[in-house]
């Protein structure tokens, strides 16, 4: 028997789900929220004088290297991949199934370790986090048996 997990994410939410083999459908494993990556830029920008802003006076003069919201999407990425990985190794799936966001699919795989690339069997540059589980089965059928 082949099971597969399927990730649904985008930067803020995700859904991991499994299939257990043909006519099993989906069920849902696990799910996932990172609020700090909806929150406004200056909400990240963490000033506790300012209030959680920082003062105009005191702002930087060059932009910071990197964006606290692009931070904050790596930070997600990077526990997505936390999440996977460790299913990986304890041999929990054979296959694994992305769909994300199109702006957090690289992020994530940039994050997805050379085994776990390995296991990846299908990506689509879509957003589904809000989908129920039976429209996603529709949207996956094509490459998982359901």
């Amino acid at each position: 028997m082949s099971v597969t997990w399927v990730l649904v994410a985008n930067a803020s939410a995700a859904c991991l789900y499994i299939n257990e083999g043909p006519k099993k459908g989906l069920r849902k494993l696990r799910e996932f929220a990172h609020a700090r990556s909806r929150a406004r830029r200056a909400e990240l920008i963490a000033d506790p004088v300012a209030g959680g802003r920082i003062a105009a006076s005191r702002r930087p003069a060059y932009p910071p290297a990197t964006d606290a919201k692009s931070a904050e999407a790596d930070r997600f990425a990077s526990e997505l991949k936390d999440a996977l990985e460790t299913g990986r190794q304890q041999h929990d799936y054979q296959r694994l199934i992305v769909c994300a966001a199109p702006q957090f699919m690289g992020r994530l795989r940039r994050h997805f370790s050379a085994p776990l690339q390995r296991m990846l069997t299908d990506c689509f540059e879509k957003d589904y986090t809000k989908a129920d589980p039976r429209s996603l089965t529709r949207k996956l059928e094509g490459c998982i048996y359901l």
